[in-house]
């Protein structure tokens, strides 16, 4: 399985470095990575990671503005693609097809061959503009999975909030590499509603 991972510049960078620490254990799965400026920013930033050592998790690394890159065609074949952080600027790219950039291009590729595209947003509160962006992008066919915490799994670190999201995503790809507290139901559910 071949994926395209793409980090863009929202905050929130560690689950995107975090997808790739996953895969990169995957024997099955082969990733390329794009990264924005703001992103290598963010890991900077909000990591204590180096950008050498992100990107060495990724099999092959692109650089944004090669629009040359082989993820740059629909005759490269791929599994799908995550974007994980998606900023707004990115998502707005995406949906209005404004491929300027390789993010945003091989996500129009990913598309066009109905191949599965995620998008991981990272914005709070969102307006309407987001709204109607995120919106447009279901419409497309997009698979729209913000971090949210599952509170269920009753979790006892931000690593178990991050290592959820992450295994969720990978749940729409059929790949399970043992994230997720799988939801079993309440035991005597109906019994406790009586009561």
């Amino acid at each position: 399985m071949r994926l395209i991972i793409g980090i863009s510049g929202a905050s929130g960078v560690i689950y995107g470095i975090r997808l790739l620490e996953v895969l990169h254990g995957l024997e099955e799965v082969e990733t390329h990575l794009i990264l924005s400026a703001t992103a290598e920013m963010n890991i900077s930033y909000e990591t204590d990671w180096q950008l050498a050592d992100v990107e060495a998790l990724a099999d092959e690394v692109h650089n944004i503005n090669n629009l040359g890159a082989n993820i740059s065609s629909g005759s490269y074949k791929t599994s799908g693609m995550i974007i994980v952080p998606c900023s707004m600027k990115t998502l707005s790219g995406i949906v209005n097809s404004y491929a300027d950039n390789l993010m945003v291009r091989a996500a129009d590729v990913v598309l066009k061959e109905q191949r599965r595209l995620v998008l991981m947003p990272r914005e709070s509160p969102l307006h309407v503009g987001h709204c109607r962006l995120l919106y447009e992008a279901s419409k497309m066919g997009v698979v729209i999975a913000p971090p949210m915490p599952a509170l269920y799994t009753k979790p006892e670190s931000i690593d178990d909030l991050i290592n959820h999201s992450v295994g969720r995503v990978l749940d729409l790809f059929d790949l399970d590499p043992g994230l997720v507290n799988r939801w079993a139901g309440i035991k005597n559910s109906v019994e406790k509603a009586r009561n």
